[in-house]
């Protein structure tokens, strides 16, 4: 996520020139065909430009609009996730009793420190790449990300796990294959065993595991934005339109220039290069916003959410050196 006020003009710049660079060779090639060689044939008139334009513009707009709610879909998963996580938090510390108090905080630590695990290993799962995401396959992207890192992919999952789980279940936990599913399953058996010995009454369990369901339905409801992409017919067919439009822009554009006089028809470089590059930049900024999870410097930061409930749900245990907030870099916060 960018934190700051705008990406800048430098900034939007650097990402989409290679785009520029396209584009100015594109229209380069046909003005000189046509004003040096005289290859006057080679333009066409501007009613088929302007349709594919306004087809090209239709889709595009269309996608954006619906990578947006993929994006704000996930950002209000995740503010779920941070509400449920401190209802659990208030319901550990007041529904779980022990004979001592220090028996007592042991318990309360072990469940929220599971928890701790749970989005841990949660953000581990959804920062997993995938085949149609953008971040790793697309130049631009990959040169864009020398601005930034994703935590994810500086550390190692089982590493991350040491704080908050025990030995012996941190290595069950990784045996599993979707192992945020099993540490809420740990979480419940937890709860199943303290009612048992009557640490947890009837009606507090049956609420705790209420929320353990929350939890697995935005777990759910995550994994669903991550591993069903936009629609590939849409992402394919928005493509091709902006294509055909930048390589038929210039070719529609060369006669009207060149009614302005002499030199007229080289104005077709610069003003094609323009509007390609609005279509071309729509193109790129909904790619880059339909996989909120990717780990490009749009996505929802749920590094930073997941450290925002850990330093809220320590604060509840009364601990002393809370963890640092998470800070941007380069004003792109993960």
């Amino acid at each position: 996520m960018h934190s700051g006020r705008r990406y800048n003009i430098k900034e939007f710049l650097l990402w989409t020139r290679t785009s520029i660079y396209k584009l100015f060779i594109i229209a380069l090639v046909p003005t000189l065909l046509y004003q040096v060689l005289g290859w006057k044939w080679i333009s066409i008139p501007w009613l088929p430009v302007a349709l594919v334009g306004t087809a090209a513009a239709f889709i595009a707009g269309f996608k954006n609009t619906q990578t947006y709610n993929r994006m704000w879909e996930a950002r209000m998963i995740w503010g779920g996730i941070v509400n449920s996580s401190r209802t659990w938090g208030i319901m550990v510390k007041d529904f779980i009793r022990s004979s001592t108090t220090e028996s007592e905080k042991r318990l309360h630590q072990e469940l929220i420190y599971r928890h701790f695990a749970w989005l841990t290993a949660l953000r581990f799962q959804l920062r997993e790449s995938k085949e149609w995401e953008n971040i790793k396959s697309k130049s631009y992207n990959r040169e864009y990300k020398r601005l930034y890192q994703t935590p994810e992919w500086e550390s190692k999952l089982d590493d991350e796990l040491i704080p908050y789980l025990t030995d012996d279940e941190k290595k069950y936990i990784l045996s599993k294959q979707n192992k945020a599913t099993q540490l809420i399953a740990n979480q419940s058996k937890r709860l199943k065993e303290l009612n048992k010995d009557r640490q947890l009454e009837n009606l507090h369990y049956v609420e705790m595991q209420n929320l353990l369901k929350e939890l697995y339905e935005h777990q759910g409801k995550s994994e669903r934005i991550k591993n069903f992409p936009y629609p590939r017919q849409f992402a394919s067919i928005n493509l091709f339109f902006i294509q055909l439009l930048i390589y038929i822009l210039p070719l529609g554009m060369l006669n009207e220039f060149n009614s302005l006089g002499q030199y007229g028809a080289w104005f077709t470089i610069p003003f094609s290069v323009i509007v390609g590059w609005v279509f071309t930049s729509l193109e790129q900024i909904g790619e880059s916003t339909e996989n909120p999870f990717e780990g490009g410097p749009n996505d929802i930061p749920i590094t930073a959410l997941s450290k925002t409930i850990e330093i809220d749900l320590r604060d509840m245990l009364d601990e002393p050196n809370l963890p640092v907030p998470a800070q941007p870099v380069n004003k792109i916060l993960m």
